[in-house]
């Protein structure tokens, strides 16, 4: 077997062996994170709009809740958002799989604690700049990394 197609323990692409797997990851699930914000941006405008402004008064548990939906539809689809499927990146379970939609539910629940509490978040982008998969603490917690999307989905 040739050493960069060896697959790690844990079903994920071996970082060190299959390294175009991780390469620029992290800004392109920064960038998918914006355009994923201005999607659930468009859609939480939309919802306001459509309860003639009385979304404002729940404005952050309207968002939540949208931004949960969108996220768990997304990647329980094809295991990105649409902003990931943009920057050609996808999230893989610990075994290398798409995610389903309990996974999905997941890695959601997990983001969102993550930015209900700042300790969290610090410690979500910390462990993405400093891990070989750039993984934030949902993916440590799930066993979870984004990826270049492989060619053959392409």
């Amino acid at each position: 077997m040739h050493p960069s197609s060896r697959p790690s323990a844990d079903g994920l692409p071996d970082p060190e062996f299959q390294p175009g797997f991780y390469e620029g990851v992290l800004s392109k699930r920064l960038v998918a994170w914006g355009i994923d914000l201005v999607i659930v941006g468009v859609m939480v405008g939309g919802a306001v709009l459509a309860t003639a402004f009385v979304g404002l008064l729940l404005l952050p548990l309207l968002w939540i809740v949208l931004d949960s939906a969108y996220r768990i539809v997304t990647l329980a689809n094809r295991s990105a958002t649409l902003g990931m499927r943009l920057m050609g990146i996808e999230l893989r379970d610990r075994h290398g799989r798409r995610f389903d939609l309990a996974m999905a539910g997941l890695h959601t629940m997990g983001y969102v604690l993550s930015f209900g509490m700042a300790p969290l978040q610090v410690i979500s982008v910390v462990l993405m700049l400093t891990s070989a998969r750039a993984q934030g603490l949902t993916d440590h917690v799930l066993g979870s990394a984004a990826i270049n999307r492989p060619s053959e989905q392409f």
